[in-house]
């Protein structure tokens, strides 16, 4: 039976021996089913630091900033991403406050914990000395480090708080989490006057009613001679998420796989006309929209996997992605307004050319006309990267090229998306790689990729369309891990072509390097080093010889030895 995530909350903040309070708690559960598995629930706690005069303002600010813009993050992006984003924008925003005042007496600082519990796994967020525990099976564990600073003779201070400076370092961590966990939050005027054994003690006596507890160490911290503000947040895992397969195939399932479809057959209220193409996995079809008379393709699942729930869930994902997706250089998927009785999804028709039927039409390549390209489909890529998202398949297949020259990246079918990796499912997806041809070295070498993996895919376009050639050829393909990638030798273009720059060599060469460490950080750098040279390109050329190409000096100075030895042996002999 399916049940989703149910949690305990229970908090107490007093101002103590202070005479206003400083600290601020907060929490948001959200009752709307989907947004719950989407975003998960989040808690929070902000300690003002106190030397500041606004420091009831900026832990304020911070707890409700973070509850409010963090469910307002896409729900591609992973819990990781969207909390850091939130909490860097208000730490930039407290920190200009306080540069407002010119006196740093005034400032706004805070120290922070967050807590997300999105599916089965808890992710921390940590500035500061407030301190995150987790209460499991009896035992107390402290998850976060107290960013204080100890000198030698002198007291103690904070070294770490959100807006006292733009760059913030956030403390980040993420944990499986279990039925009856409990997560304990406390600001520093608990947790230094009370010790662990005290707190644990208390979880265990009190763990049926959290707000009681959070009440009673409050209140035993005021016992103990606390002169701080007292605050604290205790949540407990109650229920999580959790689905068998047959389940989750029988959601997959709602809607029945569509029936052959062949000219003239009207689905649902679009009218095939012709089939687009057909593969082992989907097939594509153009027809009329009868409500509006626009040209549509309505893509089909194969027949071949109607009982493999892995491959259901990957096809009606591709619709997922493309309603978030807004980009003119990304097909749009459109959605449907009549009832839908069938399993399929409808995208826009684009009257055009794939980039591989345009590479085999040229003659010679237009560097003018490859560009456009090339910076068409970054724009296209950074739509995705955007969203936290991967596209995996970035191949001339897949770059669709219109008349009037709009480039438009399709095909969703590998995309990976950071936010549902946060989701568990009983499903055992399967990472798919791009073509052989196009995917970059880390995939094989540990399977993870990054957006420098999509740069590397369009880096070999990008040579593909001015050689004709991959700056690999075919050995890219045929290797498979760390020693036979070290020995890939890129292939200059001047091997094939004398009339193109060599520092537009160089940008490819960069953007395809087998380190993704070592390639263009942002995909707007490759473009515009495809545009104008990079100074850096040009120093290169000045080097020696020896230093630019070693393999080719030595070579060089082999020959001119070889050819030396066999004049002497020549004189010797005559």
């Amino acid at each position: 039976m399916t049940s989703k995530l149910k949690l305990q909350v229970g908090s107490r903040s007093e101002k103590g021996m202070k005479e206003e309070n400083q600290d601020y708690v907060g929490h948001f559960i959200p009752v709307n089913v989907a947004l719950l598995a989407g975003k998960g629930a989040a808690f929070a706690l902000a300690d003002g630091v106190s030397s500041s005069s606004e420091a009831k303002q900026a832990s304020q600010a911070c707890v409700t900033g973070f509850m409010e813009d963090y469910f307002s993050t896409p729900d591609s992006w992973s819990v990781k991403k969207s909390g850091g984003k939130v909490l860097t924008a208000i730490n930039n925003w407290l920190f200009s406050q306080s540069n407002q005042y010119h006196d740093i007496s005034r400032g706004l600082a805070t120290t922070f914990c967050g807590l997300v519990i999105k599916s089965t796994t808890a992710h921390l967020f940590h500035v500061g000395d407030s301190r995150i525990y987790l209460f499991r099976d009896n035992s107390l564990e402290q998850l976060t480090t107290d960013h204080r600073v100890h000198m030698p003779g002198q007291q103690e201070y904070l070294g770490r708080a959100m807006g006292i400076d733009y760059r913030l370092d956030i403390d980040y961590k993420s944990l499986t989490v279990e039925v009856g966990d409990i997560f304990f939050i406390a600001t520093d005027g608990v947790h230094d006057t009370l010790s662990d054994k005290v707190i644990l003690d208390a979880i265990k006596y009190e763990q049926h009613d959290l707000t009681i507890l959070c009440e009673q160490l409050v209140a035993q911290s005021l016992q103990n001679g606390s002169l701080d503000n007292i605050s604290c947040q205790a949540i407990q895992i109650k229920e999580l998420p959790s689905q068998d397969v047959e389940e989750v195939y029988s959601q997959l399932t709602k809607l029945p796989f569509p029936p052959e479809l062949y000219e003239g057959v009207t689905l649902d209220g679009y009218r095939v006309t012709r089939e687009l193409h057909a593969s082992s996995t989907s097939q594509l079809y153009l027809a009329i929209d009868t409500d509006t008379n626009e040209k549509v393709v309505l893509k089909t699942p194969s027949i071949n996997f109607e009982d493999d729930p892995a491959y259901l869930e990957r096809f009606q994902m591709e619709e997922w992605i493309g309603r978030r997706i807004n980009s003119p250089h990304v097909i749009r998927t459109i959605e449907q307004t009549r009832p839908r009785h069938f399993l399929y999804y409808v995208m826009e028709y684009i009257e055009g050319k794939t980039l591989e039927q345009w590479m085999t039409d040229q003659v010679e390549p237009d560097l003018t006309e490859i560009r456009n390209i090339v910076s068409q489909a970054v724009s296209g890529l950074r739509a995705f990267h955007r969203l936290d998202m991967l596209h995996q398949d970035i191949k001339p297949g897949n770059i669709m090229i219109t008349a009037e020259g709009l480039v438009k990246i399709v095909d969703f079918g590998s995309t990976k998306i950071a936010g549902m990796s946060d989701v568990s499912t009983p499903i055992e997806r399967q990472e798919l790689l791009g073509t052989k041809h196009y995917t970059a070295p880390e995939y094989l070498i540990n399977g993870v990729g990054t957006s420098q993996s999509d740069l590397f895919a369009l880096g070999c376009i990008t040579y593909e369309m001015i050689t004709g050639k991959l700056p690999y050829g075919d050995r890219l393909s045929r290797a498979s891990d760390n020693a036979s990638f070290r020995r890939l030798q890129y292939r200059p273009i001047s091997s094939y072509i004398s009339n193109i720059p060599h520092w537009i060599d160089k940008a490819i060469r960069k953007a395809v390097l087998v380190d993704p460490l070592n390639r263009y950080e942002k995909m707007s750098e490759f473009e515009c080093d495809l545009r104008k040279p990079n100074p850096q390109f040009l120093k290169e050329d000045q080097l020696p010889l020896l230093e630019r190409n070693p393999l080719k000096f030595w070579k060089t100075m082999s020959i001119l030895l070889l050819g030396t030895n066999l004049l002497l042996i020549y004189l010797m002999i005559t």
